[in-house]
């Protein structure tokens, strides 16, 4: 039965050419189907047992399937030769899918890497992205070489060769994947940058946080949720206000200034400064003022008799040291770093009170809802010392002048 086969098959060669074809597609299906049913379905079931993450991330569905892709594109090149008249073309095809399948699965593999780089505390803010990046774009330019160099039969060294002559016009098509490589390798030196900072960029109109970094581009989200990308290099090219440093302190500061109308400023008089001297923020300082003045006055050497001679004490001094003491008793205001209440130099809006102190907590919310009870306190108690806030006249003011 088989001799007579063996005749048959040698008597009808185009026959036995077609079942020798027909074998080895049927041997690689075989191959394939192994490969994916069984050989991947175990590694599975094999991550999914172990306890450690590490595989899991590592060994993807993704990556698995292109490696399994490859296994039958093996068979189909060892048997080449059975296609007589195209067995160069088969060889040079099979091998070029081999190298593209395997050239996908390293780059998968990347992914893999940098998710798990990602994940470790002392990488986490780091622009691991930017770098596998750059590897990928040079895995992908060799390995597109050697698939050229293997579809058209010359050696990769030849190409290359070839592309060493364009390299002024590779450096003009990658211009800005260059650019953004050196930033990120200055970002990442200098540690400008991490994903996790607040930063504000106001010529791309950036004010929020960053969520990740790639390299070619910077990604934030806005307080307002909106999306805004920026060029990695672009960061370095241009200024930027990177808030890590105010969340890393501990505290974050208050700069606001009260404005109060100068015509309201006046000395005291003792009537006043026995009424101001009931607020127990300030009692002890008037008191102690009061003794000083009066002891002052009261020296020879003062001729009480003019009044521009005496010491006197002023409602605005009283109420920056009455700011003072009412903010040291505040527990949510930061004692250890720069506190200051000062006067500025006046202007057309009247004479500025700068409070300059820092909060106990970086919290945006909670920094809002502090400064803004501190000056609603300070704005509700200002006309007790004689004082007016200054503010531009109002349709009120001037139908008030008319009566």
């Amino acid at each position: 039965m088989i001799e007579q086969i063996k005749i048959f098959l040698q008597e009808n060669p185009l026959t036995a050419e077609v079942l020798n074809i027909t074998g080895v597609l049927l041997l690689s299906f075989v191959v394939y189907l192994i490969t994916k049913k069984v050989i991947v379905n175990s590694i599975h079931k094999l991550i999914s047992k172990t306890k450690t993450e590490v595989d899991d991330i590592l060994l993807t569905d993704q990556l698995l399937k292109r490696i399994s892709m490859a296994a039958p594109l093996l068979v189909i090149n060892y048997f080449a030769y059975i296609f007589e008249g195209f067995e160069s073309f088969i060889d040079r095809v099979s091998s070029a899918l081999i190298a593209f399948f395997i050239l996908l699965a390293i780059s998968t593999l990347l992914g893999s890497i940098t998710t798990l780089l990602e994940r470790t505390d002392k990488l986490r803010d780091k622009p691991i992205k930017g770098y596998v990046q750059v590897v990928r774009i040079i895995l992908y330019i060799f390995g597109g070489i050697l698939i050229v160099g293997l579809l058209a039969n010359e050696s990769p060294f030849t190409l290359l060769s070839a592309i060493g002559a364009l390299t002024a016009v590779i450096i003009l098509v990658f211009k800005d994947t260059i650019l953004s490589f050196v930033a990120s390798i200055q970002i990442s030196t200098y540690d400008l940058v991490k994903v996790g900072d607040w930063i504000e960029v106001p010529k791309y109109g950036a004010d929020g946080d960053v969520l990740d970094i790639a390299l070619h581009t910077i990604k934030v989200q806005n307080f307002d949720k909106t999306i805004t990308v920026i060029p990695t290099y672009k960061l370095i090219e241009d200024s930027y206000k990177n808030w890590r440093g105010m969340q890393l302190s501990g505290g974050r500061r208050i700069k606001r200034s009260l404005y109060i109308d100068k015509t309201s400023i006046h000395f005291l008089s003792e009537p006043q400064i026995d009424e101001l001297k009931k607020i127990d923020l300030i009692s002890g300082y008037l008191s102690e003022k009061d003794e000083e003045v009066k002891k002052f006055n009261s020296s020879d050497s003062v001729n009480t008799l003019v009044e521009s001679n005496k010491r006197r004490l002023t409602n605005v001094g009283t109420f920056r040291e009455y700011i003072k003491s009412y903010l040291q008793s505040r527990d949510d205001i930061h004692k250890d770093m720069t506190f200051l209440v000062r006067q500025l130099s006046s202007g057309a809006t009247g004479v500025p009170i700068e409070i300059y102190v820092f909060t106990v907590t970086t919290d945006w919310i909670d920094y809002e809802a502090i400064q803004s009870d501190i000056f609603d306190h300070l704005l509700a108690i200002v006309p007790e010392f004689g004082l007016r806030v200054f503010q531009n006249p109002t349709g009120n003011d001037f139908s008030n002048l008319s009566k």
